[in-house]
């Protein structure tokens, strides 16, 4: 099937099979005019591979997994578990670091709320000693 079909069929788009083509993520065998081809087995590979973005992983990482699915073993299978388990540790530090971050920009918010709340209070005060 050419790249069109099999971006309607999987829903990346063409220029998302092309980056992971070029990044070694999907494989095609071209035509004598240059047009790529892929095999029925690619829907199945493009849906793997959305799915590991979704899940928050980078292209270097999906390539360091695709063996375990490539060629299946205990090694590559235990070699997949060990990168994704690193990723999920990331991820969370990133998460943690996100919350603190928030909480940071939470406390300049209630700063923010007060000190306005008391410049109103402060206005309105003057405003009815002058009356």
């Amino acid at each position: 099937m050419r790249i069109g079909e099999l971006s309607a069929r999987t829903g990346a788009s063409i220029r998302s099979l092309r980056y992971y083509e070029e990044q070694g993520l999907l494989r095609s065998t071209r035509s004598a005019g240059g047009q790529r081809h892929y095999t029925e087995a690619e829907i199945e590979r493009v849906t793997f591979v959305q799915r590991l973005y979704a899940a928050g992983l980078s292209s270097r990482t999906i390539v360091e997994l695709l063996p375990c699915v490539d060629s299946p073993s205990d090694d590559h299978s235990d070699t997949a578990m060990e990168r994704m388990l690193q990723e999920r540790e990331r991820l969370s530090a990133h998460i943690e670091e996100l919350r603190r971050t928030r909480d940071a920009l939470d406390a300049l918010m209630a700063e923010g709320r007060a000190y306005r709340d008391t410049r109103r209070t402060s206005c309105g005060a003057a405003a009815v000693s002058l009356a």
